[in-house]
């Protein structure tokens, strides 16, 4: 492939929820370690996660939410390197910062001409920015992270509307599920999938099938899950 093999790795809900509600205030990472039959097995989901690709894509959005703008402390330094994708921005000076510190190497994918990390670059030689004028085009971005800063391999844990654009274009290889056993619900909270919704028996060629490769019980009731997607 001209591009990295890619593997979705999230933690959802049985019901296919990847946030605990619909606004960024309500957060698994936050909420699940407090909620009595979730808390006890969630470190597996952060175990799996140790033993990802050594190239992670997610956005700024999730990093912001899970507050790494308000970070004070000194990083440690981790031999990850983060592709995030973040036009709005979400990320702030301060979270530039603290995500440069912390990765081995620090793609800021953006739209935004006034992203804050063009500020940082010169400081922190470690963060390279991609931009693209109006809309990120995915499977150039992919094409260009394998030819030109060799990444073979890229884990993903964006949100659903992210997700599901990477799935439709057929950039994503594989899906490795950590399963919690929580019924979460809600119309307006994120799943595994979001974007926009199929309108026509046209679209039906946009769902993507999925071949099993495992299904491992974990402790406490939770769910390893792996597919390969069929693309």
């Amino acid at each position: 492939m001209n591009r990295p093999e890619t593997t979705l790795f999230m933690l959802t809900s049985v019901d296919g929820k990847i946030s605990t509600g619909d606004t960024d205030a309500l957060d698994v990472d936050q909420d699940y370690k407090n909620i009595l039959g979730l808390k006890e097995g969630l470190q597996q989901y952060y175990d799996l996660e140790m033993q990802t690709d050594l190239f992670s894509l997610n956005t700024g959005r999730v990093f912001a939410k899970i507050g790494f703008n308000e970070k004070t402390d000194e990083p440690e330094k981790l031999p990850v390197s983060f592709v995030v994708i973040d036009n709005e921005p979400h990320l702030k000076a301060s979270g530039v910062e603290y995500l440069a510190k912390k990765a081995s190497k620090l793609f800021i994918v953006t739209t935004n001409q006034s992203h804050p990390a063009f500020a940082l670059k010169e400081k922190y030689p470690n963060v390279e920015i991609i931009s693209y004028k109006q809309n990120i085009d995915f499977k150039d971005l992919f094409a260009k992270l394998h030819s030109d800063y060799q990444v073979s391999k890229l884990t993903i844990q964006s949100g659903g509307t992210l997700n599901a654009t990477l799935v439709r274009e057929g950039l994503v290889d594989r899906v490795l599920l950590v399963v919690a056993p929580a019924l979460i619900g809600g119309k307006d909270t994120s799943t595994l999938m979001d974007g926009e919704s199929l309108h026509a028996k046209d679209d039906l060629s946009k769902v993507k099938t999925l071949e099993f490769v495992q299904a491992k019980p974990l402790n406490n009731s939770y769910l390893l899950l792996e597919y390969k997607v069929r693309n």
